[in-house]
């Protein structure tokens, strides 16, 4: 009777042994596919990334594009500022000198005075 109990035993034990084997065999397939599923997530994150990191880069871009335009026209709008300034500081000196070779200017003062006007 004995022996029928420790046969039993043994027996349970290897249905036992085998049932863990044949559910680990059962999960290894799963796992690869959890492991490939990992991965193709990593390969989408990974584009995504890429991805933003280029519209950043373009958008920083056309940033830079537009501030240089805009440097660019504040620096021809005062290029003429200059150009219109100096033009009426010469005209103001030359209708000065006109009037100091006419004579109608004597003095220091009136020069200054012309050159106000």
């Amino acid at each position: 009777m004995k022996k029928q109990i420790l046969s039993l035993a043994v027996i349970a034990l290897l249905s036992f042994g085998v049932q863990s084997c044949e559910d680990k065999k059962a999960n290894k397939p799963e796992d690869e596919l959890t492991l490939g599923n990992k991965v193709d997530s990593l390969t989408t994150d990974i584009e995504e990334v890429k991805d933003s990191a280029v519209v950043k880069a373009e958008n920083a871009a056309e940033k830079a594009k537009a501030a240089t335009e805009e440097a660019k026209e504040k620096t021809k709008e005062t290029i003429e500022d200059v150009k219109d300034a100096t033009k009426k500081g010469a005209e103001k000196v030359e209708a000065a000198a006109k009037a100091a070779k006419d004579g109608t200017v004597k003095t220091a003062k009136d020069v200054n005075e012309a050159l106000k006007k």
